[in-house]
């Protein structure tokens, strides 16, 4: 039996059971008896609580991301240290890991289970950025996904500290190596876009059921991540949309600078694709993996055709002029001149024919040029397309020669595309001709400017002056900040940003007030239930007598939840019973239609929360039909694998 089960931690939390052992410490499920709540709570293992570097790191970290609170994020309740003991207490998930989750999907999920899973794990990586919290670790393992369909991303900050134990690519890292960005393959500095990356990594596997690069070690998957170009998504699911794809594709871009900038853009992206799942982004995926210059090389002028970089002459090599030869002796003629001379004389008239048919040749092939053209062409309309493209374009290439010109700022043509040429499209020209053509730098950038403690309006009109946009704040408590007021923000102060992107606000919303934990109230007389609450600094609402089976008097529903943490002076609701009415009992038939993906599943079903139904089916009768009973209208739930699939209102 493990040493702390049955153990009371800080007089508080009562351990109760293990739930998970990971490389850095075991995770329990306790009790904590001041507020009432089930919790986990993390130990940190002995061996790595002899290092007090270590320790100190494991506490700056938990601290910070205590600092968290985001719905998609694992919450952290609280942070200890004592001499032999390091613990963090965590929210208590009741759920499974999206890892083991694909499993049950037999590895992959359709694109619109993906989608609404990544939209959150991306929301979650916007609220923790925004607050200076890389994840470092983002992987299937890490994200756990709720009864409801919900998920929460888990363990922020942990591989920072687990950097300081492992400092090489070992196989007990395998498991990560598999998502991680290529800048942490090589050890590099890294920053936010690690963890889009690996985000891309996780969608790419929800879609596709494979990961990207996979080998036998966990340096071979590394050095893929830095050398390697995966396969396209829809080379292995030609399901999968193309716009989803481009997405998944740009934030698993290799290169850093051509990855999504923030979570926000990627996020905008995925909410324009969940709006119009036909929209394309353009987005040149075959630049994101692959040999194209980086930022800082110089940029080169390709001739056309070839794709080879055009080459300077070299100028002519300067010699020294030979000295002329020396003069001839002049010689006497011989006495047998006369004779040949006058034997020569013929050769001038043979001179002068040979001249005038020279002349006459080039005459006519002067002239014949002037009427036989040279071959035509209209020019084409490169708007919109890449030099890549253009030079991929063979038939393109053997009529133009296409040059780079300029590179200016554009609104209307996204970087690297042409925007302008000459000659203008239409235009007639000789076949060889030079268009020189305008590449567009994108979008001009804009510094991010310092909005905090701004007013929240102040704020939005500040950024949408220079052309930025917001995206929907979160709101916080602070004692340090007046009440709409601006806590914090990302990207940070100096970022250059492009217009159109978006800006996270984090809004004050003032010191917070004291907290009461809401107790449970069904099943008291509702007058015992107003008396409880109100002596816990809590309001009752408004009240409403109905039909329930319980005695009359008797409280049946109260509007917030037992357990749950809330200022004083909240209101509850309470609903209490009108007392049994006689009620002629009827059935019903329900049926059920049976999914065609397993073999058998367990079909259950309750009538107004009492279970009526529940067997295990075999799926290829199609469909199941049984008989529920009631009294009047009540609510019949439907669940298949304790998924519920349908609610309706029967009339008994």
């Amino acid at each position: 039996m493990d040493q702390y089960i049955g153990k009371m931690l800080d007089n508080r939390y009562e351990i109760l059971d293990v739930i998970g052992v990971g490389g850095m410490a075991v995770v329990y499920k306790a009790y904590c008896h001041r507020l009432h709540r089930f919790v986990a709570i993390k130990v940190l293992k002995k061996d790595l609580a002899s290092d007090a570097e270590f320790r100190r790191r494991f506490h700056e970290e938990a601290q910070a991301v205590a600092m968290l609170s985001h719905p998609n994020i694992v919450s952290v309740y609280d942070v200890s240290r004592g001499d032999d003991l390091d613990y963090i207490v965590m929210e208590l998930i009741d759920g499974i890991t999206l890892k083991q989750y694909m499993q049950k999907k037999n590895g992959s999920l359709n694109w619109r289970e993906s989608l609404y899973f990544i939209t959150q794990i991306v929301r979650a990586l916007g609220h923790a950025h925004g607050r200076g919290i890389i994840h470092r670790d983002i992987k299937p393992q890490n994200i756990m996904v709720l009864r409801d369909g919900s998920v929460k991303v888990a363990d922020f900050g942990i591989a920072r500290v687990m950097s300081a134990a492992q400092t090489t690519l070992t196989q007990e890292a395998l498991g990560s190596v598999h998502y991680i960005s290529p800048e942490q393959a090589r050890g590099s500095h890294i920053d936010a876009r690690a963890d889009i990356y690996s985000a891309g990594v996780v969608l790419y596997e929800m879609l596709t059921g494979r990961l990207p690069f996979d080998g036998d070690s966990a340096v071979s998957v590394a050095i893929q991540h830095i050398n390697a170009t995966p396969l396209s998504p829809r080379e292995l699911n030609p399901e999968i949309p193309p716009g989803l794809e481009e997405i998944t594709m740009k934030a698993m871009a290799s290169r850093i600078d051509q990855r999504y900038l923030n979570a926000g853009a990627m996020l905008r992206d995925l909410e324009d694709f969940r709006k119009n799942p036909q929209i394309l982004f353009h987005y040149n995926l075959a630049s994101f993996h692959g040999a194209q210059p980086m930022p800082d090389e110089p940029t080169q002028v390709v001739e056309g055709g070839t794709g080879a970089q055009s080459r300077r002459q070299r100028p002519p090599v300067r010699t020294r002029p030979a000295p002329p030869p020396p003069p001839r002796r002049r010689e006497e003629p011989p006495e047998e001149y006369e004779e040949e001379n006058s034997k020569s004389k013929v050769i001038p008239i043979v001179v002068i024919v040979f001249l005038v048919g020279a002349a006459l040749i080039l005459w006519l092939t002067f002239f014949s040029g002037i009427f036989n053209k040279a071959p035509t062409a209209e020019v084409p309309d490169l708007t919109g397309m890449t030099l890549s493209e253009v030079y991929g374009d063979p038939e393109l290439s053997e009529k133009f020669k296409v040059v780079q010109g300029s590179v200016e700022y554009s609104d209307q043509f996204e970087k690297d595309q042409i925007m302008d040429q000459n000659p203008k499209p239409g235009k007639e020209v000789e076949e060889g001709s030079t268009i020189t053509v305008t590449i567009s730098g994108g979008q001009e950038a804009v510094k991010m400017i310092d909005v905090k403690k701004m007013t929240y309006e102040d704020a939005v009109k500040a950024l949408q002056e220079i052309g930025l946009k917001v995206d929907t704040p979160d709101y916080e408590f602070s004692d340090d900040v007046e009440e709409n007021r601006v806590i914090s923000y990302s990207p940070a102060k100096g970022t250059a940003l492009y217009p159109g992107d978006q800006v996270h606000l984090v809004i004050s919303k003032g010191p917070k007030s004291q907290t009461v934990i809401v107790p449970s109230v069904t099943g008291q007389s509702i007058d015992q239930a107003r008396r409880m609450l109100e002596n816990l600094g809590l309001k009752v609402g408004s009240t409403e007598e109905i039909a329930s089976e319980k005695d009359k008097g008797i409280v049946v529903y109260q509007s917030i939840a037992p357990n749950t943490e809330v200022e004083e002076g909240t209101a509850v609701t309470l609903h209490y019973s009108k007392g049994p009415e006689s009620k002629p009992i009827s059935s019903q038939p329900i049926s059920v239609t049976l999914p065609s993906d397993r073999e058998s599943v367990t079909v259950r079903i309750t009538v107004d929360g009492q279970e009526a139904y529940n067997q295990v089916v075999n799926t290829s009768v199609g469909i199941v039909t049984t008989s529920v009973e009631g009294t009047g209208t009540q609510q019949v739930c439907i669940y298949i694998d304790d998924e519920l699939v349908e609610t309706k209102e029967v009339q008994f």
